[in-house]
């Protein structure tokens, strides 16, 4: 825990503003992203704090497809089922604004705005999927 980290306080629920969407597992939240790309834009976190991305490494794959099972669940409970028009990634570090690792869930992928589409773009330098 980093007392100083936005996601750590929030996964904690020590942040009023941010409601906290239900996630099947306890390791794993999930939360409306403050500054959507997408109509359905969410960020998945680790309650325990983690780096960035490019921490990541071999061991870390069943927890990156759980973060990811956790996303997809939470655009279904939503009411979006159209899970091919789906985007999920990491922003790469320097891009990433918080070093707690997050996995970017937005849809649909098909109505992301131009800067949106340049932001999450499918395996850029800076956006990792």
């Amino acid at each position: 825990y980093d007392s100083k980290c936005v996601f750590c306080r929030i996964a904690r629920r020590e942040e009023p503003g941010t409601a906290l969407l239900s996630s099947e597992y306890e390791d794993l939240t999930c939360f409306r992203d403050c500054r959507p790309g997408a109509p359905h834009h969410y960020l998945v976190v680790p309650v325990e704090h983690m780096g960035n991305c490019k921490t990541l490494k071999k061991e870390h794959i069943p927890l990156v497809k759980r973060m990811m099972e956790v996303g997809k669940a939470v655009l279904q409970r939503n009411n979006f089922s159209d899970l091919n028009d789906v985007r999920m990634g990491f922003h790469w570090p320097p891009f990433c604004s918080i070093s707690h690792l997050h996995l970017h869930v937005l849809a649909p992928a098909s109505q992301l705005g131009f800067l949106s589409r340049l932001f999450y773009r499918i395996n850029s330098y800076w956006f990792i999927t």
